[in-house]
């Protein structure tokens, strides 16, 4: 019985100093005001970008150009925080009044960039030949 004890020990102590290595080291720093302030921006134009996809009108003209909205949205998810910041950008210069063909315009070159990037498959002539 007590050999089974001193087995069952060793064991536990050996699997113990296996797993000590693999720990990890955490450190903590200071974020500064610029970096809070630039992610919450980042996080509005992206906020505003989804809704301007969430629009009746942009969804209809989107299924017509024969792409489907969830794409667009997982597009607008893969971009960076320059070019969300870009895009809505033009999202705030396009007239105010429901302006279709700019929010057309919008799409098509948002959809554009990312298949030209290659991030996505839509348009089949910026495809390239394998």
């Amino acid at each position: 019985m007590i050999q089974k004890l001193k087995q069952l020990f060793v064991s536990f102590v050996i699997v113990s100093f296996t797993f000590v290595g693999f720990t990890q080291s955490v450190q903590a720093a200071m974020v500064s005001t610029e970096q809070a302030a630039a992610a919450h921006t980042s996080q509005q134009n992206r906020e505003r970008l989804a809704a301007a996809l969430d629009r009746p009108d942009v969804a209809a003209q989107l299924e017509k150009m024969g792409v489907d909205k969830t794409e667009a949205q997982a597009r607008v998810a893969a971009m960076n925080d320059e070019e969300v910041a870009a895009m809505a950008g033009r999202i705030d210069s396009l007239p105010a009044g429901g302006d279709i063909l700019g929010a057309i315009v919008f799409v098509f070159v948002l959809l554009l960039v990312t298949d030209i990037l290659g991030l996505t498959k839509v348009y089949p002539f910026t495809r390239s030949v394998r």
